[in-house]
Formats: structure tokens, sequence, C-alpha cells
């Protein structure tokens, strides 16, 4: 995601509550509606620390996917099953100790749909060279993330040794925001049913609300008798995706119930408005002394700004830019700005950037043109 605009800093101001955003009490022990730019909708005892249960596997798909990014590792990459990760119990896939490998596609798809707890340990010990080493990072990368109530204890969420992940709704929407930058996961995560070992085993997505709320594309269910049912649920539409989030639910009828409230009321509520309009086109500048009389002109950031839909029908937006140039023109240099208004006050501002180089005419080229400009006159 780009950086954000002047209205993301200002809707993170708004927090909203239950009553007045209209939404029913529910039965959360904790809840929180995000959009993917950060900006708080909704929120709900949102930084008490409680036990996840397996969406504490979103840490575990963004390392990974990281990793898969930076070509650290490669889908096609064995990962072979410890003792150590077959020892799991809880959902799992029943890898066989030592002997058994399964490329970390299979072991993506085991964890994103299936929730398998085997898998999750045995890709962690391949990321991280022991499952303590990949714990380590999952906790330094919740810090890094600004997640301040979160400590992670396995990759799994598996409660063992009387130990137990504790983390906060608030920070799973931070994670799950960081795993949403990584469009490749939605592969897996909106996936109804899969097979690994070459289709002898098949998996199931525990996410049931896939094919329950329209728009849904994951990410991570969780259960076990101390967490209750919990859910990180992300959901697209109109090219606006929001993130909600909830922990300690009695079972999962009220879990869906909270969720589909909680995205209905952002759906409803809420739109994507674009930099410039339809009918917008951004001007070229002219070019003094340079090899192209013009230089084009592009974004530096044309992420839609998220407004409140009965806000979106009054912007108003100026484009301001640079008339001319001198030569030489570099590109991404700054030529001008666009700034989006809504009944007199500022929404968004975006910077707008030489899309292209423009060299500097030397001399022979003035004296090129000089010659044309004669012949042309006599």
């Amino acid at each position: 995601m780009k950086r954000m605009g002047l209205a993301v800093l200002l809707g993170l101001c708004l927090t909203i509550t239950a009553q007045a955003a209209g939404l029913p009490d529910g039965s959360a022990k904790s809840a929180i509606l995000m959009a993917s730019d950060g900006t708080v909708l909704y929120e709900s005892n949102a930084d008490e620390s409680l036990p996840p249960a397996s969406v504490t596997k979103i840490m575990t798909m963004l390392l990974t996917m990281e990793a898969l990014d930076e070509g650290r590792v490669q889908l096609t990459d064995m990962v072979t099953a410890s003792a150590n990760a077959c020892s799991m119990g809880g959902k799992q896939i029943y890898l066989k100790e030592g002997c058994e490998q399964m490329p970390m596609d299979d072991m993506l798809k085991s964890i994103a749909i299936g929730s398998a707890n085997d898998a999750a340990v045995a890709v962690a010990e391949h990321l991280g060279g022991s499952e303590e080493g990949f714990v380590n990072r999952m906790n330094e990368r919740a810090a890094e993330l600004g997640c301040t109530g979160t400590t992670f204890v396995n990759p799994n969420g598996l409660d063992t040794g009387g130990e137990q992940t504790l983390t906060t709704a608030r920070d799973l929407a931070l994670i799950s925001r960081e795993l949403m930058k990584h469009e490749k996961i939605y592969d897996y995560t909106t996936t109804w049913m899969d097979t690994v070992r070459g289709g002898a085993f098949q998996l199931a997505n525990t996410n049931k609300m896939l094919r329950q709320y329209d728009g849904m594309t994951g990410l991570k269910t969780g259960y076990t008798s101390a967490a209750g049912f919990c859910i990180s649920a992300t959901a697209r539409r109109d090219g606006m995706d929001l993130i909600a989030v909830v922990m300690g639910e009695p079972d999962k009828e009220s879990r869906n119930a909270d969720i589909t409230a909680m995205l209905n009321y952002g759906f409803a509520g809420y739109g994507m408005v674009p930099i410039l309009s339809e009918n917008d086109v951004l001007p070229s500048s002219a070019v003094a002394l340079g090899k192209k009389d013009r230089v084009s002109a592009a974004l530096a950031d044309d992420t839609p700004v998220l407004m409140r839909k009965e806000q979106a029908g009054t912007v108003e937006r100026t484009i301001r830019m640079e008339e001319q140039l001198s030569a030489p023109v570099e590109p991404g240099t700054k030529i001008g700005e666009v700034v989006l208004t809504s009944n007199g006050e500022e929404v968004a501002r975006r910077d707008i950037l030489t899309a292209e180089q423009v060299e500097k005419k030397g001399i022979s080229d003035i004296y090129r043109d000089l010659l044309r400009f004669l012949l042309m006159k006599s």
C-alpha cells in the first residue's frame, strides 16, 4: 500500500463506538473494524490482550509471504517434517516425522485452508532455523508493525507447556493489514477446498463465511476452549478492503453475526474516492530548452481516499501545476499537486510528478532549430 494521505490521518482519529455506529451490541470480548489504509471505523475493547487461537497463523503466513517475496524461499522448496512439528495436536495434516517432505506451496495451503498446526511448525522451523528462532521473529515483526499487546509463543496458537499466545483485536488487524499487501495470499485464503499429497489428503477451509458473505477474501479463523471463537475476516467490495476482527465469541453463530454486522456497516457507510475523477486529465508542462517541448505528468500516489459515502458527493478537486519547466528535467520531479476538498475542508493532497526525462538541448540542437526556423520563414 502507498503512503497515507491527510484524509487517512484524520480518519485515524475517528474511533466509533458501537452505539454511534448503529451496530448492535455484539457478544465478542474484543472487536475492531479497520479499513486497509489503517482507518479504524469501529472498535470495542480492542486493546485487551486475549488468546487468538489459530488466528495466530496470520503472522506465520505473513513471514512466509515476506520470505517468498524477498526470494529467500520458493514455493517449490521442500519442507521436511521434524519430530517437533509432527507432535502437534488439533487440526493437522498428520505429517510423518523425518521421512516426509512437502513443497512450501502445499504447506501454505495446509496452513491457510486447513489450519494445520503441524504444517505451521514445519514452515516455522524451515524459515527460522528452529521454532524458537521463528517465534522471536514473529514478536519482532509484531513490534515493527506497531503491535503493543502481542506476545507470540508458537506459530500456530496452541496452548503449550503452560504458555499462551496473547494479542489484541487491534494488533491482529494491523498484522492482517500487512498480510493483505501480499495479493498471493488470497490464492490460499479464498480457496474453499483443495488437496495435498497429490490429491490424497483433502483440505476444507475453516472460514465458512467464504460462502456466506459476499466479497469475503479471508483471512483466518481460530478456536480453543480458552480463546473462544475468533476470526480476522477480510472482505472486498467496490475496490474497498475491510478487516473485521472479533475475539472471545461464545459460538460460531455469534462470531459470524458480529462479523457480518461490522462489515455491512463499513460497506454501507464508506467508499473509496479516486484522486482524479473520470474527466480529470493531468496536462503536460512546457519545457524550455528541452529536446522535447513538453513533459508528461503522473500522480505520485493514486491510492483512492476512504470517505463516508455522504461526504464523497461533495468532493471538489483542484489541480495546480507549473506551466513551464527548464531543461534538463528528471523523472519524478514534483511539478504540482492535486487537492481534494469537501465542504471547504481539505481531505487529501497528492503530488504530481514528471513521468519522463527531458534532456537539455545542446548547441547543435539549437543551431538545427534555428536553421529549420529560417528555412520555414524563407
